[in-house]
């Protein structure tokens, strides 16, 4: 089964490439790999949702949003390689999350972002990962993630 059918059978799309908000591409190829910008919880163009986890975010949330921001990599990386079946391995995933002061649960934030990228590549999907708790996000977005793909 392809990535694509595998995003199908669990209900998703990949959606359009989010457009940078700065001077930046949504993802470069060096070699056999891909490095994706930080990609936000954007749908149809918009932030789903804005402020800290731990205070207006809560885990649960953020968990899904980290979702939305793995999906928006898949796109990044895609529009560089032109299907997903290119991706030989997830290589590494990071995970920035605007934390209120007294919130630590960043890796099962996290979670939501590696869990989907797993479900839909498999075992290229597992990957090694940093989960990192941050003071603020651009426009105040909960989630951040980048990611470094191995491609053919």
């Amino acid at each position: 089964m392809t990535p694509e059918e595998r995003l199908g059978k669990l209900g998703l799309t990949l959606p359009e490439v989010v457009p940078p908000l700065a001077a930046y591409v949504p993802a470069v190829r060096t070699g056999n790999h891909v490095h994706t910008s930080g990609q936000l919880p954007m749908v149809d163009g918009k932030l789903v949702a804005t402020g800290k986890v731990g205070a207006e975010v809560s885990p649960e949330e953020a968990r899904e949003l980290a979702r939305i921001c793995a999906l928006n990599a898949l796109a990044a990386v895609k529009s560089v390689i032109g299907d997903l079946s290119g991706i030989v391995r997830i290589v590494k995933v990071v995970v920035f999350v605007a934390s209120d002061p007294s919130f630590g649960g960043q890796p099962q934030v996290a979670n939501g972002a590696s869990e989907l990228l797993a479900e839909v590549l498999g075992e290229a999907g597992r990957h090694a990962r940093s989960a990192v708790g941050v003071a603020v996000l651009p426009v105040n977005a909960p989630i951040e993630i980048e990611l470094i793909a191995e491609v053919r």
